[in-house]
C-alpha cells in the first residue's frame, strides 16, 4: 500500500488553474509550506504572485524560497499556441510572440527554475523534481502544435540531462506525459466536440502517479512516465 508522505517544503509552478490547482489542494494538507506559484491569484498555499516567462519572476520565485531546503519542486504549469489542439490551428499563422512565449514558458523556464533552486534542493533528505510534459512531446505522436511538441520534446532533453549531472547529489527528476487530462476545462471542451469524457484521464489517477514519485526513496528515480487515455491511438 503506498505510503503518503509528509512534507516540509514544496513549490508548485502553475497552481491556478487545471492540473495545478487539483495538484495544490491534493498536496497542501501533507506540506507544512506549500508555495504555489502563478501569475493569477491562488487561494491554496502560499501564493506567489510571478510570471516565469521573464528572469524576473525567476528571482521572486527563489527569493521566496530563501534559504529553507525544499523537498520537491512540481512544474505544472504550461500554455500553448493560440487555437491550439482545435481544426483551426495553423502553424504559419501563429505570431511570432506567441511561438516565443510557448517556448520560454515550457522549456527555458524549467531550465531557469531548477537552476535557481538546486541549493534548496540539495538540503532536502529526499529531494525531487516533477516536470509535466505531454503525449506530445513522444516519438510518432500524431501532433500538430510546432512549439508546444518542441518544448515538450525538448523537457524530455532536459529530465534526461539533468539525470545525469545531479545523478551524484541524488536528486530524482521525473517528467510525466500525459494526455488530456479531465479537468473541468478540458471535459468541457470535449462535450462541445461531441466526444466522450473517456478520452480524457481521470485527474484522480494522475494525482495518484504524483504520489507514486514523491512516495519513492532516494535510491530510486523514475525519469519518464506516459499516461495515454486507453483510447488514445498513437501512444
Amino acid at each position: 500500500m503506498l505510503k503518503l508522505k509528509i512534507f516540509e517544503n514544496l513549490i508548485e509552478i502553475g497552481a491556478s488553474g487545471g492540473v495545478g490547482a487539483a495538484v495544490s489542494e491534493h498536496l497542501v494538507s501533507r506540506t507544512s509550506r506549500l508555495i504555489t506559484v502563478s501569475r493569477s491569484a491562488c487561494s491554496i498555499g502560499e501564493w506567489v504572485k510571478a510570471d516565469i516567462s521573464t528572469k524576473q519572476g525567476i528571482e521572486i520565485v527563489r527569493d521566496a524560497m530563501g534559504d529553507c531546503l525544499l523537498d520537491c519542486l512540481l512544474f505544472m504549469g504550461g500554455t500553448w499556441e493560440s487555437k491550439a489542439f482545435t481544426k483551426d490551428y495553423s502553424f504559419e499563422k501563429c505570431s511570432d510572440e506567441d511561438i516565443e512565449n510557448v517556448l520560454l514558458v515550457n522549456l527555458l523556464a524549467p531550465i531557469r527554475l531548477t537552476k535557481s533552486l538546486l541549493p534548496a534542493l540539495r538540503k532536502s533528505s529526499n529531494p525531487k523534481i516533477i516536470f509535466m510534459g505531454a503525449l506530445s512531446g513522444l516519438d510518432n505522436f500524431p501532433a500538430r502544435e510546432v512549439a508546444n511538441s518542441a518544448s515538450k520534446f525538448g523537457l524530455r532533453g532536459v529530465v534526461h540531462a539533468l539525470r545525469e549531472e545531479l545523478r551524484e547529489d541524488k536528486i530524482a527528476v521525473t517528467v510525466i506525459n500525459p494526455g488530456n487530462i479531465a479537468t473541468p476545462e478540458v471535459l468541457s471542451d470535449l462535450k462541445e466536440a461531441g466526444e466522450s469524457e473517456e478520452n480524457a484521464i481521470p485527474l484522480q489517477d494522475l494525482l495518484q502517479v504524483i504520489d507514486c514519485v514523491l512516495s519513492l526513496s532516494r535510491s530510486t528515480c523514475m525519469k519518464e512516465i506516459q499516461i495515454p487515455a486507453m483510447s488514445t491511438k498513437g501512444a
